[in-house]
């Protein structure tokens, strides 16, 4: 089935068909070519995601708790030598992490991350769960963050290409380098809604 991803700030739509993006255009030009399409309705604009350079750093060397251990460690990503310290002591910890990291990181429209991952179990999380793996910068953004500065906006989405994109509750791509990632209200990876902020 088809679905119509309409955004309110711009009028922007795109059309996706499996994992790949059948059209762009504007909701009116798009409703009207494909009127049996489901239609998602977003606040703010639709671009082509985040990547995200730390990918080791936030999936390997951070420790994502899960939320039945809030009692333990508290419900905030966990870094430094305290995450070494779980993964030793537990290293069927790390798999969990990761996965509740690459949650993290859709809430925040990043749809690729950069950096090599060595460890295995985090590596196939990755693979897994749709994220797209890119080169690094030149130059890293900043301190280790889910929301880095200044963000990496991918190119742009393309018709034919990969169904792989981010909503965020802003008006503009300068609402966005202004408030930054945590606005995201949707992630769409291959053609999937990954994350949804409400």
């Amino acid at each position: 089935m088809s679905t119509l991803h309409v955004c309110a700030a711009d009028g922007a739509a795109v059309l996706v068909e499996g994992e790949r993006i059948a059209a762009l255009g504007t909701r009116e030009e798009l409703t009207a070519a494909h009127p049996g399409a489901r239609v998602r309705e977003w606040p703010g604009i639709l671009t082509s995601g985040l990547l995200n350079p730390y990918g080791p750093e936030i999936l390997e060397g951070t420790y994502h708790p899960d939320p039945r251990e809030a009692d333990m460690y508290g419900t905030v990503p966990i870094g430094g030598e305290r995450a070494r310290e779980i993964f030793r002591a537990d290293p069927s910890r790390i798999g969990a992490s990761a996965r509740r990291g690459v949650q993290r990181l859709f809430a925040h429209g990043t749809v690729a991350v950069a950096g090599e991952l060595r460890v295995r179990a985090v590596l196939e999380v990755a693979q897994r769960s749709g994220l797209a793996f890119a080169a690094r910068p030149d130059r890293l953004p900043g301190p280790v963050s889910l929301s880095p500065r200044p963000l990496v906006l991918l190119p742009a989405p393309t018709v034919g290409g990969p169904a792989r994109f981010a909503v965020f509750d802003v008006p503009d791509r300068a609402g966005l380098v202004a408030q930054g990632a945590g606005t995201c209200v949707a992630t769409v990876v291959a053609g999937r809604l990954v994350y949804r902020g409400r």
